[in-house]
């Protein structure tokens, strides 16, 4: 099979290591790509959001598999792109990917169906936004309606900081036209978790749980950013939590969409909260998670390549799904400054004696024969063991060996675990 996987980061550098498993897949492209998945497949110098180019890409290289990524192209109708164009792709349509989209197509999605979410109000208009700010109490959510880069959402502990988020987003446009409708929410307490799940119309066929660490540094302190870190499994969480999120809120969500007429069909990623009235949606997103894939994927011991295929052609229900018992730890190396503003270009050391981690590059690039910088979020490092100790351990000791200036991670990823 000739494949083409959309995207540039540490997930779709992912999905194509678990895609190469399978002899099939002969012929990889990778559309931009990066410097690390330029040694698994071959590179195309065509953007994720130039649609025409891609679909003229496949069909002139006879593709007889997409796979697309990230968020942005599938909001923006990729899929429907390469559907009109009878190519097969894997992925939710336009209308699907909007449970990601908006948050506000999200949560009035779960509120009409009556899904366990956070109480919430949407405002396009900043006065009107104001005004019910003044009278909720605090900490409290402020989410920017649309796409973010995993950015548009503020927790604010005090009503300064709402105050200041509000006129952030929403006037001076700190996250683009994707603030010009947003959502205030109450703050819940609890644990997060991601479940993420291959789903097809109502056939969920859930994955492993994952937790996901957002902000920037130590003890969850400093700005979101869109991952520093994740493991898998939860020891800390009971199975019958993790169940019980899986049957009244993933799977209630994938027949809503179908009841909307808008069926589902690729990765669904419940982003939840485990409160103390039971699991509550945080989000939804259209993809799998960065980096929550770098975890999960490890750990599927079946074929990645058959499932979606199975998918593809409507036999999700009936293929077999096996996942692994070990334990994966993933460590993010970031740019200095990131969130924030950073610097590219810097050279990497350390890549070529990485030992016993698994590497998977998010923002690197190849300058001059070296590979370098070139994003926020560069490397994501995977250790695997019998125990989330273990695979700490290994994560980290990889992560110590590589090097570039500025480098930046959290230390504490997968510590609530081994308590």
């Amino acid at each position: 099979m000739r494949i083409l996987v959309i995207g540039r980061g540490g997930r779709e550098h992912t999905i194509i290591w678990a895609l190469r498993k399978n002899p099939k897949a002969e012929h990889i492209f990778c559309a931009p790509g990066n410097a690390g998945i330029a040694q698994l497949a071959e590179l195309v110098p065509i953007g994720e959001l130039e649609f025409d180019k891609l679909v003229q890409f496949a069909k002139d290289q006879a593709i007889d598999l997409v796979v697309v990524g990230p968020d942005d192209p599938l909001a923006a109708g990729i899929v429907d792109a390469f559907e009109a164009a009878s190519i097969p792709v894997y992925g939710p349509n336009k209308a699907a990917a909007e449970i990601e989209g908006s948050k506000i197509f999200m949560k009035n999605l779960l509120k009409k169906y009556d899904i366990p979410t956070a109480k919430y109000e949407t405002f396009t208009d900043y006065a009107a936004a104001r005004d019910y700010l003044a009278a909720q109490p605090v900490p409290i959510v402020i989410k920017a309606d649309g796409l973010a880069a995993g950015k548009g959402v503020t927790v604010c502990f005090t009503r300064e900081e709402a105050e200041q988020a509000l006129k952030d987003t929403m006037v001076d446009k700190s996250f683009g036209a994707a603030g010009d409708k947003i959502v205030i929410e109450e703050f819940m307490t609890g644990q997060e978790m991601s479940i993420l799940a291959f789903v097809d119309g109502e056939t969920v066929r859930a994955m492993p749980a994952a937790q996901d660490h957002k902000p920037a540094y130590d003890g969850d302190k400093g700005p979101n950013t869109g991952g520093m870190g994740t493991y898998s499994p939860l020891p800390h969480i009971p199975q019958s939590i993790i169940d019980d999120a899986i049957e009244n809120i993933v799977k209630p969500t994938a027949r809503a969409m179908v009841s909307e007429g808008r069926p589902f069909r690729g990765v669904l990623f419940g982003g939840l909260m485990l409160t103390p009235e039971g699991p509550k949606t945080v989000e939804f997103n259209a993809r799998f998670g960065d980096p929550e894939t770098q975890v999960v994927l490890p750990r599927l011991k079946s074929d990645l390549l058959e499932i979606i295929l199975a998918s593809l052609e409507g036999r999700l229900g009936d293929v077999e799904i096996e996942w692994s018992d070990e334990a994966a730890v993933c460590v993010v190396l970031a740019s200095g400054g990131y969130p924030g503003s950073y610097p590219k270009g810097l050279p990497i050391d350390g890549l070529e004696a990485a030992g016993e981690g698994l590497v998977f590059h998010a923002g690197t690039a190849e300058q001059d024969g070296r590979i370098v910088t070139a994003g926020g979020r560069v490397l994501g490092i995977v250790g695997l063991g019998a125990g989330i100790a273990q695979a700490r351990n290994a994560a980290y000791r990889t992560a110590s060996g590589i090097t570039f200036e500025g480098k930046q991670n959290r230390t504490d990823i997968a510590a609530k675990a081994l308590v």
